[in-house]
């Protein structure tokens, strides 16, 4: 049997090449398709019984029609992965998408499509602009009832990943990095390669590089994009998820305030945005002084960096800390 490969062609020794980013679409288009297939997600069980009640049935039964259950949806859901996108902005992106690149990346659903799904794909080419508000304001409710509730947990386990991935490039190269991030890539022979089902290509990215998104809702394989106007993109499913990944975040704190002390874990677990000092303290309801000394332990324990900015430190999760925090979730 014929093995299909998409091969990200790079400079052996070119880590600037490499970044990593989130995607909250990605994730959105993966909890739509969980929906659609629970019987297939057992990872996803424990979210699935916290959201199920409250689907907005519109706005799921629009996103069915453009992302099925299984193989392509249109790539401009989830061509923005960066590091610190607010997941709002989203929508608001969405209702900038250009017509052309809508109506190529429609046109492929229809192309994948029949029946009733084919014809209601066909209608919104029809109207672009109807189209575009349409998937923007459903966008928006869908992410409001299922993933805003639970953004915190997850988004912390997918920063914990790219903390574990970036650390691994620096203490044991790029390849080794690579070779780690799912059974289906793997380095060779200068390039990032990745078993797909049925899709084979070689994209030379040592001018514009790749962005790599690790997934927690898409965990079941890879996934690429790899057209413009996008950059080349791997999605691959995040380490550390389990059932239990979107339990109430009540249960982080108490494990890490059994670490570290109640003070320290509330401090390390608001430190994902740099804050001053002063903003520590006043975020923990502690005196100055004791937010400094607090900050002081847990930057010499590698789990906080501060740099001055001005006359103003701020205070920052280390990769480290990113990785402590994701896998004590």
């Amino acid at each position: 049997m014929d093995r299909n490969f998409v091969d990200f062609r790079l400079a052996p020794g070119d880590v600037s090449a490499i970044r990593f980013g989130v995607s909250p679409g990605h994730e959105l288009c993966h909890a739509v398709r969980v929906l659609q297939r629970p019987a297939e997600h057992p990872l996803q069980w424990g979210w699935l019984r916290s959201v199920r009640d409250r689907v907005p049935r519109e706005a799921f039964e629009l996103f069915a029609v453009i992302v099925r259950e299984r193989g392509y949806f249109p790539d401009f859901l989830t061509t923005t992965p960066t590091w610190d996108l607010d997941p709002v902005d989203e929508a608001a992106r969405l209702r900038q998408v250009p017509d052309e690149l809508m109506r190529v990346d429609l046109g492929k659903v229809v192309d994948r499509s029949e029946g009733a799904r084919r014809d209601a794909v066909q209608r919104m080419l029809h109207d672009l602009p109807r189209a575009r508000a349409l998937i923007a304001d459903a966008w928006l409710e869908l992410w409001s009832a299922l993933l805003a509730p639970v953004w915190p947990q997850l988004e912390r386990i997918l920063r914990a990943d790219i903390a574990v991935r970036a650390r691994r490039i620096a203490t044991d190269g790029l390849a080794s990095m690579v070779d780690g991030l799912h059974h289906t890539v793997g380095w060779h022979e200068g390039a990032l390669r990745v078993e797909l089902g049925f899709h084979s290509e070689v994209l030379d990215c040592r001018g514009s590089g790749i962005v790599l998104v690790p997934s927690v809702l898409g965990g079941l394989g890879c996934s690429v994009l790899t057209e413009p106007p996008a950059q080349p993109t791997l999605f691959y499913p995040a380490q550390g998820v389990t059932e239990r990944w979107a339990a109430d975040a009540t249960a982080l704190v108490d494990a890490l305030a059994a670490l570290l002390g109640p003070a320290r874990a509330g401090i390390l677990l608001a430190a994902h945005e740099a804050r001053t000092t002063s903003q520590v303290a006043a975020d923990a309801g502690i005196a100055v002084s004791t937010a400094s000394h607090h900050l002081t332990v847990l930057r010499e324990a590698g789990l906080v960096a501060s740099r001055r900015e001005g006359a103003r430190m701020l205070h920052l999760r280390t990769p480290l800390g990113e990785a402590l925090v994701g896998a004590t979730g």
